[in-house]
């Protein structure tokens, strides 16, 4: 019996150490075995050499509980083993996540938990007591103190929720946006849609209008027509009413003079007043009205008999060769550019439209819109001749290779030849049917040619006075032409975009150079002949290979439009008037462009001296600058 007793009390201690009860607490355990009255325990010390030499396993800690009623040695044991077999269970069970986590301390987690709750004074209280205790070792820091993974995913996910609800407020903001950038654009299409249909209404009815205007219009023709055949009947009318009138003042005249013959008592018979033929009617006293008509067809006889007796000029068939080669050869000095506004000669009441210079006289000749033309003598700029016979605006002038003869283009559609020995008009060509742009004598003197606003050009014969040749091909006005330096060939530029060659023996286009995007208003020669410069309504200005009929180089110094071109006796400088008032200066060496700034309008033309000392340029407000 009492053997039986000693080994129930050695597996009572062994299961209090599995338990973790400790082994000091020996008068505990015998009081309470007492109370239930079942056991009798008697006091052993185990020493540490056991006689056995047998090695005791270390049972952690887990808090086993043995239910009141239930100490039975053998349930106890097979307990103990079953929750053995389930830890290793679990521990095999156990999933390890993918991202090692430190866990969290308690203290992290209760200061951290403060200061996001803004409990500043509580986390200093917690913290110096917490330090304190650990300080006097009445706390132990142990490995289990961590906050358990639970609380600190829901704090991420509390984290990532607030972030979500920020992102989703900021996209809620933006679909706003959005949504009011959608209505803007919406109610803008709607705008412009109402807009394209209210501006096509309007387009519609313009049409209507337009085709209303024109059936109008139709229907004034024949009322037109129908007045001008009356202006012309009464015109008629008006003549032989004048003519008639004459005839009575005539009639009258020498009724009086019969009566004071009577009354002084000559014998006198009085002439029957009768109708006599044409024979007679050299002998009855004519009126001043029948004395102009009787002379204008005189003059009318001779000029056509002189037509008649005048034969055709020829062109010269052989290719003169051209002086300015040798004046180039000469002057081969440096190019000017550094001219200054020397002086300014007011000469005409409207814009200055044409500038041209002696060929061996210090004058110059201005045409302006004020339909004058004017002999200015240089340098003091006094005015030698003035020229009167256009009925409206000058256009262009031009010499007679003489000197001593002048040509003008008008917006009459007259061009008219000048004797400035005389002043006087010695004759007028007729026959465009708009205003007429420029005109240019051949090198022989004997032909004039000029360009129009009906999209022709003209080539005038002097010594027959009549037109020998129409030029047709361009599809726009025709603002310029040139002879080539001593040969057959014009050169034309038109409002069409396009220069043509023609040749004047036969009036056919010969070439035609295209490139430039705009109206040209003028182009030139070289005084050598071998390169073309054209200026356009946009400022651009071209050079063209005339040999080789190709464009060299092009200049923009748009956007205003350049007026005239002109090259100085060398040849090596390009003078442009320009729509701004400046003059530019390109240097066909270098490439540079100069520009003289002294015009207060328009530039309409520019032309050189022969010298190129000096440079002359008509402005709008009908002044000449001359340059030095």
């Amino acid at each position: 019996m009492a053997s039986q007793k000693g080994m129930l009390s050695s597996a009572l201690r062994v299961l209090e150490e599995a338990l973790g009860m400790g082994s000091t607490a020996a008068g505990d355990t015998a009081e309470a075995v007492a109370a239930e009255g079942a056991y009798y325990l008697e006091q052993v010390t185990i020493t540490e050499a056991s006689e056995d030499d047998y090695e005791y396993e270390e049972i952690p800690d887990d808090n086993y509980s043995i239910p009141e009623g239930e100490e039975d040695l053998a349930k106890a044991i097979q307990m103990v083993q079953e929750q053995a077999t389930d830890t290793q269970i679990l521990e095999q069970k156990t999933v390890l996540s993918s991202k090692h986590a430190v866990p969290e301390a308690i203290e992290d987690f209760l200061c951290n938990f403060l200061i996001k709750m803004g409990m500043t004074r509580t986390l200093d209280c917690f913290q110096s007591e917490w330090y304190e205790l650990i300080q006097k070792g009445v706390t132990e820091l142990r490995g289990g103190g961590h906050v358990p993974d639970v609380y600190t995913q829901n704090m991420l996910l509390e984290n990532e929720n607030k972030i979500l609800k920020k992102e989703l407020k900021h996209y809620k903001q933006a679909a706003d946006k959005a949504r009011e950038d959608l209505l803007k654009t919406q109610k803008e299409r709607d705008f412009h849609r109402m807009h394209h249909k209210r501006t096509v209404q309007e387009k519609d009815k313009l049409i209507n209008d337009l085709k209303g205007l024109k059936l109008h219009y139709a229907s004034y023709e024949p009322t037109i027509r129908v007045l001008y055949e009356k202006h012309h009947a009464l015109l008629k009318q008006k003549m032989l009413t004048s003519l008639e009138r004459d005839r009575a003042v005539g009639q009258i005249s020498g009724l009086q003079e019969t009566l004071k013959r009577m009354e002084i008592g000559h014998s006198f018979h009085a002439p029957e007043i009768r109708v006599v033929p044409n024979c007679e009617k050299e002998n009855a006293p004519e009126g001043p009205t029948q004395k102009g008509l009787r002379e204008a067809r005189e003059q009318s006889k001779r000029k056509t008999k002189m037509k008649v007796n005048t034969k055709d000029s020829v062109f010269p068939s052989d290719v003169q060769p051209n002086p300015n080669l040798c004046l180039c050869k000469e002057n081969i000095c440096p190019a000017k550019f550094d001219y200054k506004l020397n002086n300014i000669f007011r000469l005409h009441e409207l814009p200055v439209s044409c500038i041209i210079t002696h060929p061996r006289k210090d004058i110059l000749i201005s045409c302006g819109e004020d339909r004058v033309w004017k002999v200015v003598g240089l340098p003091k700029g006094n005015v030698l001749l003035t020229g009167l016979g256009h009925t409206d605006w000058l256009s262009d002038c031009c010499f007679h290779p003489s000197g001593n003869k002048l040509a003008t283009s008008s917006g009459d559609t007259t061009v008219k030849l000048w004797d400035l020995s005389k002043g006087n008009c010695i004759l007028t060509f007729e026959g465009h049917t708009h205003a007429v742009w420029s005109c240019t004598w051949h090198s022989c003197g004997d032909f004039v040619a000029s360009s129009s606003l009906d999209t022709t050009s003209k080539i005038w014969d002097v010594n027959s006075e009549r037109c020998r040749c129409t030029l047709y091909g361009h599809t726009d006005s025709v603002n310029s032409i040139e002879f080539f330096p001593c040969s057959n060939i014009l050169l034309t530029g038109s409002a069409d975009k396009s220069l043509s060659a023609w040749d004047a023996r036969t009036g056919k286009c010969e070439q035609s150079l295209y490139g430039h995007m705009h109206s040209i208003n003028d182009a030139t020669f070289t005084p050598r002949g071998h390169m073309i410069a054209s200026c356009d309504a946009c400022g651009v200005t071209k050079l063209w290979d005339f040999r080789k009929l190709l464009p060299i180089v092009s200049i923009d110094v748009g956007p205003s439009p350049g007026n005239e071109v002109n090259f100085d006796s060398s040849g090596q400088v390009l003078a442009q008037a320009s729509g701004n008032g400046v003059i530019h200066l390109l240097d066909l060496k270098s490439g540079q462009i100069h520009k003289l700034m002294g015009h207060e309008s328009e530039a309409h033309t520019v032309v050189f001296s022969h010298d190129a000392e000096t440079l002359f340029s008509g402005d709008s407000d009908g002044t000449i600058r001359t340059w030095s």
